[in-house]
């Protein structure tokens, strides 16, 4: 393997949504260098951060059904158990509810907890409270799909943060998705809920860090080792 063969299977793709901010970035800092070098140094490194922020890896996700995987990159912030928006269609009864935060370092880009048909899509204006607050699930701007499966329908919420002034879905109602396949992203700096079936048992715990795509949030099957897996 060459030496930039090695140094581009190191560096993860940027999804396309990326491109116009990576280069209204680079743009800036050329202008920035014009004026004063280190204003130019400064706009290099926040361009080489919009890149790092818009990268979309490879993962490789678990697809066996009954399990509910990361739909995002960042720390799981709650688990609670929380009756879900009523534009979710999913009851006035208290869910078990796993949010996970990402920071403007995490990669954003939003991958589908199980494999199933979105049932429904809604979308809700709001305000752009921290999205670490709980009430941020109540009064910010969010995403609301629901996911039928075999084991159940899942919620699944994409939340807009303090920075955070744009949410992007790349699916449609009626739309058939694959375990750890993309959905969509939210520009910089957000939060996701998964609202799992009632009854339903969290496998992961507040402060861990989760990988979308790839960390297993519940098993509707445990006891049943066997799994397979979907690189994507």
């Amino acid at each position: 393997m060459s030496i930039v063969n090695s140094i581009r299977a190191q560096v993860p793709p940027i999804h396309p949504e990326g491109y116009p901010f990576i280069g209204g970035f680079a743009l800036a800092s050329i202008v920035l260098f014009w004026i004063w070098t280190p204003l130019g140094w400064i706009g290099t490194a926040l361009t080489v951060w919009c890149a790092l922020f818009f990268r979309d890896p490879v993962r490789v996700t678990p697809t066996r059904e009954g399990l509910v995987v990361s739909p995002a990159d960042g720390r799981v912030s709650m688990i609670a158990q929380v009756v879900p928006p009523a534009e979710l269609g999913l009851g006035d009864k208290p869910l078990p509810r796993v949010s996970i935060f990402m920071s403007v370092f995490n990669c954003h880009v939003n991958r589908a907890p199980v494999a199933g048909r979105i049932d429904r899509i809604a979308y809700r204006p709001g305000k752009f409270l921290n999205a670490e607050l709980d009430k941020a699930s109540e009064d910010n701007e969010r995403n609301s799909m629901v996911i039928s499966t075999p084991s159940g329908r899942i919620g699944v919420i994409q939340i807009a943060g303090l920075v955070a002034r744009r949410i992007v879905s790349f699916v449609r109602e009626g739309q058939e998705l694959a375990a750890g396949e993309r959905f969509g992203l939210i520009r910089f700096g957000s939060r996701l809920d998964v609202f799992l079936p009632d009854g339903s048992k969290p496998l992961v715990s507040e402060g861990q860090t989760a990988v979308a795509g790839e960390t297993v949030l519940a098993d509707f099957r445990i006891g049943d080792g066997g799994r397979t897996y979907r690189v994507d």
